[in-house]
């Protein structure tokens, strides 16, 4: 999941796996595998980042982690 603004402001938390595409024009435009797109105020290289940035921590490996509660282990 990423963070992106809309035009309005409004935060929205989208699901970086759905995006298809993300498109540069004056705004930026990100579609889903729904179809759905969205304009949103961060620009291509920004979504870019946030989505590579996702996929590291879904991708990490264990022993590189944290563990949620230390105490109990």
């Amino acid at each position: 999941m990423i963070k992106v603004t809309t035009l309005n402001g409004k935060e929205l938390v989208i699901n970086a796996e759905l995006i298809e595409t993300v498109e540069q024009t004056p705004d930026t435009i990100i579609t889903l595998t729904t179809n759905k797109k969205l304009i949103v105020l961060e620009d291509a290289d920004d979504i870019i980042d946030k989505v590579i940035e996702y996929k590291q921590k879904i991708f990490s490996s264990p022993e590189n982690s944290t563990p949620l509660n230390p105490t109990l282990f």
